[in-house]
């Protein structure tokens, strides 16, 4: 992985204990542990931030944010690379911002079809450098498909962040540019990734348990 910064969580790690953190009462008996609080997210944020601000320099960017998943973390990571723009005499990126969305799950299961939402204004992407603001890399196949159609609009390059990558026997070996941790093959929510719309308001990343995947089944 091109990102020498990433984390990686071991497959044996039991994360935090619930009553570690402040959890909402209606998520409480729909959680295995806490797998990333906040905080660490915040601060894993900021160097990624700082990584893509030292790469870019003053060339312009285009930040695509993947929605629904993607929104907290693009907006987290917008405000730490506009914070490095005020902040940073000698350098700052121009950003641009967009949003598509993309459908790949049901369930707990990544569907075998790609949905594509949005994408009808890339255009102003030709010749630009473009990074695309992801939540989660499961499979790769989502991404791959995204980036296919992308490439399409000749943009001068395209970079992936994504705040998760997850270490699972499904995937077909993309890994992004920037990520913020590798974790294990679990079904995580929160902090904006959700379960059949559920558990978006949830602040911390946290493993979903048996019981809930039921609980919340469409």
């Amino acid at each position: 992985m091109s990102n020498c910064h990433q984390i990686t969580i071991d497959d044996g790690d039991k994360g935090y204990p619930l009553e570690s953190f402040c959890i909402p009462k209606h998520y409480e008996d729909d959680l295995e542990s806490v797998l990333i609080p906040y905080g660490i997210i915040q601060d894993r944020i900021e160097r990624i931030a700082k990584d893509i601000f030292n790469t870019f320099g003053r060339e312009p960017l285009v930040a695509i944010c993947v929605l629904k998943g993607g929104y907290k973390f693009y907006t987290d990571l917008i405000d730490k690379i506009t914070s490095l723009n005020r902040n940073h005499g000698e350098s700052s990126v121009p950003l641009c911002v967009d949003f598509i969305r993309l459908r790949s799950y049901e369930n707990d299961k990544s569907l075998g079809t790609i949905q594509i939402v949005g994408g009808d204004n890339m255009e102003s992407i030709k010749g630009k450098n473009v990074l695309v603001v992801e939540d989660i890399i499961d499979t790769g196949r989502t991404m791959e498909k995204l980036l296919t159609v992308l490439e399409k609009y000749q943009p001068k390059c395209v970079k992936v962040a994504s705040l998760l990558v997850k270490r699972t026997p499904l995937s077909n070996g993309y890994t992004p540019a920037y990520c913020g941790f590798v974790v294990p093959d679990k079904f995580v929510v929160g902090y904006a990734l959700d379960y059949n719309e559920h558990f978006r308001d949830l602040h911390h990343i946290c493993v979903l348990n048996s019981n809930a995947i039921q609980k919340y089944k469409v």
